[in-house]
């Protein structure tokens, strides 16, 4: 049996990714192609679309072509599993005659670096996707892609246009949603280490409010909430974030950033007016 090994963290799936998949089925003589996502990518520290959801997104792409089989086999570890490892377990499961293992041209330099690289090596035949213009070696079969596509890239630039059509909705709202809790957990951050007390952070996405997200801090005086107005300002300096309208007094400070509002508010005035109670109370009254 000939067999194409494709893993990765796809995180999200995208055009680079189905060119690869079509371009395995098309050009190598294969029985099977195997794409396998990782629990995490052992060379991160995270990943930001958990691993239930990338499989899902992944079935959904992929799942029902003939001769493509979606493999949990890595997520289930539930932890980073070494390439090496994976073939293992493949070899184990099916009697190879040709095993390739497909990898992007972006991990050439630092291949040697993979646990047990030469006996990775011995188990497989390397199939190199191009991208970015690497120069390939020779010897090593490619694949020419070059569909110039980062998943990292789409995170960042929430760009509907390099996903398949079909999902492109569903995994951008997702990344817009993780990447406004960062922005989020950011300012809350800034504020607890500079000393704002009881910072918290409360989600209205989904709400018929003016923002998506509330964060409530209190300060120690007048004098503390400005100080923290400049502290916001430095911190989000270059993130993007815009200071629409900031409206100060003695015990309450609200600072508008669009679809965050921050409420900066004195001891007593916080007890005073319950915001959270408020906003509480208005998510259950529109469930």
């Amino acid at each position: 049996m000939n067999i194409a090994f494709f893993g990765g963290s796809f995180d999200p799936p995208h055009l680079g990714h189905d060119a690869i998949v079509k371009m395995a089925l098309d050009a190598l003589n294969i029985d099977k192609l195997i794409i396998m996502p990782t629990f995490i990518n052992p060379f991160k520290s995270d990943f930001t679309a958990p691993p239930n959801l990338r499989l899902k997104w992944i079935n959904s792409l992929w799942g029902e072509i003939p001769k493509v089989e979606i493999s949990t086999f890595e997520i289930e570890q539930n932890r980073p599993v070494p390439t090496i490892e994976s073939v293992r377990f493949l070899q184990s499961r099916y009697d190879c005659e040709n095993f390739y293992l497909i990898v992007g041209a972006d991990h050439l330099a630092t291949l040697h670096m993979w646990d047990e690289f030469e006996e990775l090596k011995k188990r497989v035949k390397f199939v190199i996707a191009s991208r970015n213009h690497i120069e390939i070696p020779q010897n090593l079969e490619k694949f020419d892609i070059n569909i110039n596509i980062s998943s990292s890239q789409i995170r960042e630039n929430l760009d509907k246009s390099a996903i398949d059509g079909e999902l492109s909705n569903e995994i951008i709202k997702f990344y817009k949603g993780t990447k406004m809790e960062k922005r989020v957990q950011k300012i809350a951050d800034i504020l607890n280490e500079k000393k704002a007390e009881n910072v918290e952070i409360i989600d209205m996405r989904g709400e018929d409010y003016i923002a998506k997200f509330v964060v409530i801090a209190t300060t120690l005086a007048s004098r503390h909430a400005m100080s923290l107005v400049d502290d916001l300002k430095t911190g989000l300096k270059g993130s993007g974030e815009e200071f629409l309208r900031v409206e100060s007094s003695d015990d309450w400070t609200v600072i508008d950033l669009g679809d965050i509002l921050v409420h900066l508010m004195s001891e007593i005035y916080r007890e005073k007016y319950d915001i959270t109670d408020f906003l509480e109370k208005l998510k259950r009254d529109e469930a």
